[in-house]
């Protein structure tokens, strides 16, 4: 075990090689200097038969009372179980620096001629008790940091993986949202314009899946992408409704490479045209902007008199995918006179680890 790395990572939580060894070595040189104090008071050869002994001591402590601990850590590996564990660990300590103190004394007692008495080393086995007990405290509070960190970061994947999944979610809701309304929109232009205008309209939404497709796997995407999305659906919508719609685009150049989540510009494109009146005596003008590392859609309220179906998903869509990519969410401001919606352009350090 003390040379199996792996087996160390597992069972001691850390790669505790070194530990042991100079943890030995100052464990015997602080013994013998506690009871003994041999380098000072014999010559260096006593001295240095001494403090083996104490260094037989030390070593025999320290890997009986680290075996133990390992068995408890096979039998109590959890955190939960950290009270039995140290409960168990606190009488072995007792009863191992106990018994090995009782062996290695009749051993060495028989080997140097000398007597062991338990009255007497009893008041030397307290102080070894404690500091085992500190020792010993030391492993098990380094097991609890790594496996509190590995608590956390189980946990944090966890989350991660129930994050992506709800994106995924969410990023598949809002395509048949699009899907929805294009055939609603392809509807209105077979009802109202000739089979040619269906089938132009028909190549062009085309193009769009085409782009919807492509960024379907991905979070956030630059506005500068999502504005040619965005102009492609309203290309498409041009075609029905003429000069009757207008965009007003405002945005700076240095705003283009910021990061927004795909599909959110158009989809609001798509709820103004949606759900306002569009024509000759009623023009829709859109206003595009960017204020405050905010894109900003707004425009006058135009409502129509009979609404078309709706999902209700647009807004809710957007929101719910912003709030798990980043902490800035949009902003909604309906006044009765203007509709204005405004999100969020992210920076990488705005945008959370797992997306």
């Amino acid at each position: 075990m003390l040379f199996n790395k792996e087996k160390r990572l597992k069972y001691i939580g850390f790669n505790d090689l070194w530990f042991v060894i100079t943890g030995i070595i100052v464990l015997s040189f602080v013994t013998d200097y506690l009871f003994a104090n041999s380098f000072m008071r014999y010559p260096f050869k006593k001295a240095v038969t001494n403090w083996s002994i104490s260094l037989f001591f030390s070593t025999a402590n320290w890997f009986t009372i680290r075996f133990i601990f390992i068995i408890l850590r096979k039998n109590f590996p959890e955190i939960e179980h950290v009270g039995k564990r140290i409960l168990c660990l606190f009488f072995s300590i007792i009863i191992s620096v106990t018994s090995i103190d009782v062996i290695g004394g009749l051993f060495f007692g028989y080997l140097l001629g000398g007597t062991y008495h338990f009255t007497e080393r009893y008041k030397v086995l307290l102080p070894i008790i404690i500091i085992t007990i500190m020792v010993m405290a030391i492993y098990e509070a380094v097991y609890f940091y790594i496996q509190l960190k590995k608590s956390i970061r189980e946990e944090e994947q966890a989350k991660q993986v129930v994050v992506l999944a709800q994106l995924d979610a969410l990023r598949n809701q809002a395509q048949p949202h699009f899907f929805f309304n294009s055939l609603n929109t392809l509807r209105d232009i077979i009802d109202q314009n000739s089979k040619e205008d269906a089938k132009q309209f028909v190549d062009k939404l085309s193009d769009v899946y085409r782009f919807i497709l492509d960024s379907g796997d991905v979070n956030v995407i630059p506005l500068r992408d999502e504005l040619k999305f965005a102009r492609a659906y309203i290309h498409i919508q041009s075609e029905r409704f003429g000069d009757n719609l207008k965009l007003n685009w405002q945005l700076p150049e240095t705003a283009l490479d910021l990061m927004i989540v795909p599909m959110s510009l158009q989809l609001l494109l798509e709820n103004a045209i949606k759900h306002n009146v569009i024509s000759r005596s009623k023009p829709l003008t859109i206003n595009v902007d960017v204020k405050e590392g905010y894109l900003v859609v707004h425009n006058k309220i135009q409502p129509k008199s009979t609404q078309l179906p709706s999902t209700k998903l647009g807004l809710i869509n957007i929101e719910k995918r912003q709030a798990l990519i980043s902490n800035k969410l949009p902003k909604v401001v309906n006044n009765g006179k203007e509709f204005i919606v405004s999100i969020p352009l992210l920076t990488a350090s705005d945008i959370k680890a797992y997306s």
